[in-house]
């Protein structure tokens, strides 16, 4: 009852104290000549400020002809999380972030500035107040007025202690001691909160808590960040989308607003540059990141789908409509049967529960996809393609695969052109899934950016060591640029190869052969006259083994299991290193790392390797393996000779 009544206290003061403050604006920012608003205009006319005021909130909560169709208030239920974080808000334990669980206390008299771990994403994502959308469904699935109350209060609070004062865009800045602005006020953050405060609107609207002056505090800090967001666009990426769709949002749900036509008009222009500037012919996002990906898609989506269920889908070209579809179907091809995704880059583990919500979206706007529909129905309508390996050579992402259902193998290799911030130097890297285990998860991101400590943790998991491919002395890759040299996926077997310039005098060529469609055979070549070790890295789920002579194994009892063995040295020469697996932000599984490492002398042109990944059931199995090559290093035509259990295997590569 004391915190109640001193937020009551708080709430009151920093209301009026706004009120005073911003008292002759927010009718100025308003078309009062709009349909439905004469009331309105009558009695600010007639100078009944406070009349005026209530007559707005009941035009709010009596108007049909906007819709959100991203928010529902009828049969709304919630998770365990979202009860919890709705509840523990009342007590200002905000859920800040997901890999910082239980949440933090923020005090009693709200510090927005508490910083409890030097990572730059807790600070700047408590600026998007994650609770509240649940406390305003809580609200509506309870009519508890206590959540109604509680989240005026913090509105009011977070307006009183994150004023937007003097912000100059330095993406250079030492964020460890900027000033509070840089957080409450970057775009990204800004951004979300114009999306997510329509939904609050929506949920709150009926309290006798949202009144009239608080009506006049949302509205006047709302058109303060659709501001914000058009003097501070992002430069470029995932952020610039995020602020584009945003501000469209903006400007069609509070059509009121005098500026909302040009809020639309500016997003739409930006969504329609950045979806050819962005997204590759063949439909992956430019930041090379499925999880980053996967927001493009929902970002271009969803600003057509607002603008659509509002009556402006014509600003949309079709070619925009048609640029989405391909980037969902390429999200669906490297997709893995059971929807997750790999994990290259900075992306996280997405499992069907997260992804199937958007699929069956999509559906609304492409019903007639086969593939789309297929997926959204979890196989009760629409049809599987007819092929099954694909190679997207622009964006570097190539699918082997002999199906498309449970019982499937297949591999997802990324070896493509330079990205950006959220890409890391894995070049070549692959992912391995085979019947609903993923063999070879890659290393993932763990954290983002902040001090010291949680930058050494990211730049951990961004090392080119801890993914699937080649090093040189365990460095960082210098150079991105990968081509693609050949790929076939005619007849019975798949066929990839690719080189990357991956450091100073060092080129790396990885041939991958899908033999039957049934196992693997990686041949890779470091080409070229740098000196050093030349070391192959792979990365394993856990519970895998290296044995004395050089095998990886899996080790599970379900009959789902693989064999790994390494050829062209001595295979004493695979060893075991520091391992780690970051499927969630802030959360990582020790696996096993294997590193077969050769010495290269620079008048050595070539040192090569080739891998055979077999599919077997139990680890005792005694499968005999064996390879050679039987043409020359570096040769552009390349042949060598696999043997399984005395099954002797001739496999060729030609680069035309």
């Amino acid at each position: 009852m004391k915190l109640l009544a001193t937020l009551c206290a708080i709430f009151s003061l920093s209301l009026s104290s706004a009120m005073a403050h911003n008292r002759d604006d927010i009718f100025s920012l308003l078309d009062l000549q709009r349909e439905g608003l004469e009331e309105v205009a009558r009695l600010y006319a007639s100078n009944d400020r406070e009349a005026a005021l209530e007559a707005l909130l009941q035009y709010y909560r009596s108007r049909t002809d906007v819709v959100n169709p991203f928010v529902t208030t009828d049969n709304i239920s919630l998770s365990d999380d979202e009860i919890r974080w709705a509840d523990e808000a009342l007590d200002h334990r905000f859920f800040v972030h997901v890999g910082y669980q239980p949440s933090f206390f923020y005090g009693e008299d709200i510090d927005w500035q508490y910083w409890p771990v030097k990572d730059n994403e807790l600070r700047w994502q408590l600026h998007r107040m994650k609770w509240w959308a649940p406390m305003g469904k809580r609200y509506r699935q309870t009519g508890d007025e206590r959540y109604a109350k509680e989240w005026t209060a913090q509105y009011i609070d977070w307006i009183k202690k994150n004023p937007l004062t003097e912000y100059v865009r330095d993406e250079n800045r030492d964020l460890m001691t900027a000033d509070n602005v840089y957080f409450a006020w970057r775009p990204l953050e800004v951004s979300d909160r114009l999306e997510f405060q329509i939904h609050q609107f929506i949920y709150f609207l009926p309290s006798p808590h949202f009144n009239g002056e608080f009506l006049e505090e949302f509205l006047l800090n709302y058109h303060r960040h659709a501001t914000h967001i058009t003097q501070n666009f992002s430069a470029k990426g995932n952020h610039l989308l995020f602020e584009a769709q945003r501000l469209i949002f903006a400007g069609v749900f509070f059509q009121e607003f005098r500026d909302a036509a040009k809020w639309r008009e500016e997003g739409v222009e930006i969504l329609n540059r950045e979806i050819r500037k962005q997204v590759y012919d063949d439909g992956m996002q430019f930041e090379l990141d499925p999880h980053y990906h996967l927001e493009a898609i929902n970002i271009f989506f969803n600003a057509l789908y607002m603008m659509d269920a509002n009556g402006y889908r014509g600003e949309f070209p079709e070619s925009y409509v048609q640029t989405i579809e391909r980037m969902i179907e390429i999200h669906a091809n490297y997709s893995f049967p059971d929807y997750t995704t790999p994990m290259f880059s900075d992306a996280k583990l997405h499992d069907k529960e997260s992804v199937l919500p958007s699929y069956k979206k999509w559906t609304k706007v492409f019903p007639r996809n086969p593939l789309i529909l297929y997926l959204a129905s979890e196989g009760s309508e629409g049809a599987l393609p007819d092929y099954l390996s694909r190679a997207f050579s622009t964006s570097g992402f190539y699918i082997l695969r002999n199906g498309w259902r449970e019982d499937a193998t297949q591999m997802v290799v990324k070896a493509g052109p330079p990205a950006f911030w959220h890409n890391q130097p894995d070049n070549g890297t692959f992912e391995l899934w085979r019947k609903g285990r993923n063999f070879f998860p890659d290393s993932g991101s763990y954290v983002y950016a902040g001090g010291k400590e949680i930058n050494e943790l990211r730049a951990w998991f961004r090392q080119t060591q801890v993914h699937n491919t080649l090093t040189l002395d365990r460095q960082n890759l210098y150079r991105t640029d990968t081509k693609l040299l050949s790929w076939s996926s005619e007849g019975e077997s798949d066929i990839l190869c690719v080189e990357n310039p991956s450091y100073e005098n060092l080129t790396h060529r990885r041939t991958i052969f899908f033999v039957d469609r049934e196992f693997y055979v990686i041949v890779d070549e470091a080409l070229g006259d740098a000196a050093g070790e030349v070391a192959l890295n792979y990365n394993l789920v856990e519970g895998a083994t290296l044995d004395k002579k050089g095998r990886i194994t899996t080790h599970f009892t379900d009959g789902n299991n693989i064999a790994v063995q390494v050829f062209g040295y001595d295979t004493t020469l695979l060893c075991q290193s520091e391992g780690w697996v970051s499927r969630s932000y802030r959360q990582r599984e020790e696996r096993l790392h294997a590193i077969y490492p050769v010495m290269k002398r620079a008048d050595e042109p070539c040192v090569r390797f080739i891998t055979v990944i077999l599919p077997i059931e139990e680890a005792s199995d005694r499968n005999r393996i064996s390879a050679r090559f039987t043409s020359e290093c570096g040769a552009s035509n390349l042949s060598l000779e696999v043997k399984i259990n005395g099954m002797r295997y001739s496999l060729k590569r030609e680069i035309k």
